[in-house]
């Protein structure tokens, strides 16, 4: 019998049909039990009755903001669900707030949570950066591998470990330039092929022997109150041309100490000089240049004009096809010298125009300063005769020059900062400024192994700065011998 009794039990619990006695209330069991309490409330004479009457009352549609009502529910919060809360739910939250209460294990527990970072990480959160900018990274734990390419790194490169040179700003050495003639637009002094500099002082020529320090006289002028206005060597140094204020050029064979010839052509002070192989450009103060030729007896072959007042500046191109000239009517001109005409007429400059130089590695540009009215340096392209770039030094630039070593630019100024500075090509970034004269610069020369650069300033001093000496590492490219052109045809 207790076996059918258990089979009869199990199919009355197997039944669906039975009403369920421990199941939660239906919904729609609750929804009419509410509803019959709000019936109730509402009849009573009671508090609760008069409120919920004055809730009735609100209205169902509230005014927007465009003037349109807005429904409301009118029965608000008649679906939400309520859970039960039993009573094993109420004794765990009366445990978790008791235990907030009291005092918490700290060393365990924060020993438990490192070891689980360490495990889980491999490193502790704590101690780890998740910015690093700065120090030696983070290593690695113990048998880590990383099969990842590696993007950036703090190794130095072979670029960046390249040491930058050192500039001394003290010169090497400085020589005493008495009776100086402090005259911007005179080109007083140049440093030829043979490691002899030559420097004009007042009325006489003095070679200084770079090597041996020797110090020559090579001429005095005998004329009252004359004086030397520009010198200049050939380009295989045994000659040296010089231009008075007698209207003169003369040319000396510095071996011999002998004048071989002097040449007159012009009507006012010759103010510059330049060479082109056995070719003399000479430039007055009557705004004529005269081209010579120095092999023949009738040596005045031309006559280019172009400037309405003094010429201060020449130079010829390195490959010989141009003759750049700068004036104090503030023009650049570019001569072809082939033709002997102009190919281009450069205004853009303010003020006088005494500093020129080719760029020796590119012959087409022509670097350009301007006097204390424009205070900039310009680069041309004479190709196609445009400005490559230009740069406001702020003060008067005197003389420019190329040092082809680290291919940089260096001008020579006067106003209002007495120096020579250091440009990057073609950026004309700055690299360092060489301070020290009292006056302004008014010569600058490159020695002939282009190491050493001269100025020469209206404080009679001459500083020697050792700013380009090359880099002993590099391999010195050999010198083929050069002999001379006109050595042999000068009468």
């Amino acid at each position: 019998m207790s076996h059918f009794g258990f089979e009869n039990d199990i199919h009355s619990v197997l039944k669906l049909d039975m009403p369920i006695t421990n199941a939660p209330m239906a919904r729609w069991q609750r929804k009419a039990s509410t509803s019959t309490s709000a019936h109730a409330g509402a009849l009573s004479p009671s508090k609760t009755g008069n409120r919920s009457l004055s809730l009735s009352k609100t209205p169902s549609k509230t005014p927007g903001k465009n003037g349109k009502t807005q429904s409301t529910p009118s029965n608000a919060g008649g679906d939400r669900f309520i859970p039960v809360r039993n009573a094993k739910q109420m004794d765990v939250a009366s445990f978790l707030l008791s235990k907030e209460n009291e005092p918490a294990e700290e060393s365990t527990s924060a020993a438990n949570q490192k070891a689980w970072s360490v495990t889980l990480n491999g490193y502790d959160l704590e101690e780890a950066k998740i910015l690093h900018l700065g120090g030696k990274p983070l290593n690695a734990p113990e048998g880590y591998q990383n099969n990842l390419k590696v993007l950036y790194s703090q190794v130095p490169t072979p670029a960046s470990m390249k040491k930058s040179r050192y500039i001394s700003s003290a010169p090497e050495r400085i020589l005493d330039a008495p009776e100086l003639r402090n005259d911007f637009y005179l080109n007083l002094m140049d440093w030829g092929r043979q490691n002899l500099l030559a420097v004009a002082l007042s009325e006489q020529v003095y070679l200084w022997d770079a090597a041996q320090g020797d110090i020559t006289l090579l001429k005095k002028m005998e004329e009252e109150n004359s004086y030397i206005c520009s010198v200049s060597w050939s380009k295989d140094g045994n000659f040296l041309a010089i231009g008075t204020s007698t209207c003169k050029v003369e040319l000396w064979d510095v071996q011999y100490q002998k004048r071989l010839r002097c040449m007159d052509s012009h009507t006012t002070r010759v103010s510059c000089l330049s060479w082109n192989d056995h070719v003399l450009s000479s430039g007055a103060r009557s705004g004529l240049i005269h081209q010579h030729d120095v092999r023949v007896a009738e040596h005045h072959t031309c006559t280019l004009r172009g400037h309405t007042q003094e010429v201060c500046g020449l130079a010829w191109s390195p490959d010989g096809r141009y003759l750049a000239s700068g004036g104090n009517d503030n023009m650049v001109n570019v001569w072809s010298g082939a033709q002997q005409t102009g190919v281009h007429c450069f205004t853009e400059h303010e003020g006088a125009v005494k500093a020129l130089a080719w760029c020796p590695w590119q012959p087409s540009i022509l670097a350009s300063g301007g006097g204390t009215s424009d205070r900039h340096i310009r680069l041309w392209n004479v190709n196609s005769g445009s400005c490559v770039s230009a740069w406001d030094t702020q003060s008067q630039v005197s003389s420019l020059l190329f040092a082809p070593n680290y291919k940089e630019l260096v001008s020579g100024h006067g106003f209002a900062h007495d120096q020579v500075s250091i440009w990057k090509y073609p950026s004309l970034a700055k690299v360092t400024d060489l301070q020290g004269h009292e006056g302004r610069v008014l010569n600058l020369s490159l020695s002939p192994d282009g190491s050493t650069v001269a100025s020469l300033s209206a404080d009679e001093t001459l500083r020697l700065w050792k700013c380009f000496e090359k880099d002993p590492s590099k391999k010195a490219k050999p010198a083929g011998g050069s002999s001379s052109i006109i050595q042999q045809h000068i009468r």
